[in-house]
């Protein structure tokens, strides 16, 4: 299959093209365009025509009321949602055995018969069973783990393989954290921590070829650190209906901040939540009110799998983001295992079932526009360790394969 490339010479000549046809503007049609009350711009191609009236748009209700909650973005360089993750005791980890709530990540297989792979835990809840959008949850963070901490039989799992395990990609930073935690990794019970300055690995897909260039030739990283062609990594887009949705400061590092951003303390008791944010959104659901998306990639490096915005959230476009499973976890990473819970859920999760093929370059891409975000996303640029898969003990029973609802 053909690479696709991008050659620089062409944005040039495009930019010369457009120059000379703003050049092409005459002097008697600019003095028309000012007489009549207004003034054009013109950059690449595109006209704006702006009212030479500024003042009089500007007392306009409309213009009043986006100048008014533009100034509430943080454009000024403050960051309203740092610090807003529940800091009370009872969001600790807990005893799985004692204390346990439904976990993530679990079994997300759908059986050769149809029906869904369950958990062994009985619950009350309901995922959401819709984008999560519909809901008016927007996407608050993205971050990854190497490896799937996901297992979907056949797609990603602990048959899956990859590049050796002494490659360098695996040796993080000695003082790595766990996603969200601001805490060093942990060791895990199921023996996949890999040895010296390591990260977990999980689960891995089954698309990886030693013989096949696109899957071993290096890639030139330029934002992203620590990733390596060939490899497997779930991708994460926390969701949240309390996030800075819209603004500026949407996307947060930790993510904890992204989804408890516009939390309203007020009507929290001073017990449960010991946050920083200064919302007015309520928590009356955590499953209705917070989501998380999953998709799992192998990376290789060939132009063909490109795409421009991984940033925002899972791809949905023909076979990506068409098998989803829908269920109620928790949130994940290496701090948590079949023997220390998580107690922030439960939570929806809508996770892909099976693995797809991405280009290097569009996670190059994706931690390029993570570094343009207002707020500092540098903790999430490189690979989280990845959670061993949730014992069905402490997984719910309530997946449910909601395709339709990706795919309508």
């Amino acid at each position: 299959m053909k690479s696709h490339t991008f050659d620089a010479t062409d944005i040039d000549v495009k930019i010369k093209q457009d120059n000379d046809a703003i050049k092409g503007i005459s002097i008697g049609n600019l003095i028309l365009i000012i007489l009549s009350g207004c003034f054009v711009v013109a950059t690449f191609g595109m006209v704006v025509v702006v009212h030479s009236d500024v003042s009089d748009i500007k007392e306009s209700t409309k213009l009043t009321e986006y100048f008014a909650s533009a100034v509430a973005t943080g454009l000024d360089g403050g960051n309203y949602c740092t610090g807003a993750k529940p800091t009370a005791a009872n969001y600790n980890n807990v005893d799985c055995a004692t204390e346990a709530v439904e976990q993530a990540g679990g079994d997300v297989t759908l059986n050769a018969d149809g029906t869904m792979t369950k958990g062994n835990m009985d619950v009350t809840t309901e995922p959401i069973k819709v984008p999560y959008f519909k809901e008016g949850l927007c996407p608050v963070n993205v971050h990854w783990h190497l490896g799937a901490e996901h297992k979907s039989d056949g797609e990603f799992d602990a048959a899956g393989t990859g590049p050796t395990k002494d490659d360098a990609h695996r040796r993080l930073r000695a003082n790595s954290a766990d996603v969200g935690e601001g805490v060093a990794g942990t060791t895990t019970s199921s023996g996949r921590q890999l040895a010296g300055d390591t990260t977990r690995l999980g689960g891995r897909c089954h698309h990886y070829d030693s013989h096949n260039p696109a899957f071993t030739a290096a890639y030139d990283w330029k934002h992203c650190v620590d990733m390596t062609v060939g490899e497997t990594y779930e991708v994460h887009w926390p969701h949240s209906d309390m996030g800075a949705c819209g603004t500026p400061l949407q996307y947060q590092t930790p993510f904890y901040d992204g989804v408890f951003c516009k939390l309203d303390q007020d009507q929290a008791t001073a017990g449960t939540v010991g946050s920083a944010a200064t919302g007015k959104v309520a928590l009356t659901s955590t499953v209705q009110q917070i989501g998380v998306q999953a998709q799992v990639f192998t990376i290789v490096n060939d132009e063909n799998y490109y795409y421009p915005d991984l940033m925002r959230g899972m791809i949905v476009d023909g076979t990506k983001g068409a098998e989803i499973t829908a269920y109620t976890g928790s949130t994940t990473g290496t701090t948590r295992n079949n023997q220390l819970c998580s107690a922030f859920a439960p939570i929806t999760w809508h996770v892909d079932r099976k693995c797809h093929l991405i280009s290097a370059s569009s996670f190059d891409k994706m931690c390029a526009d993570m570094k343009a975000q207002q707020d500092d996303m540098s903790g999430d640029l490189y690979a989280h360790g990845a959670r061993e898969v949730v014992t069905d003990t402490y997984v719910a029973n309530n997946q449910e394969n909601i395709k339709a609802a990706y795919i309508a």
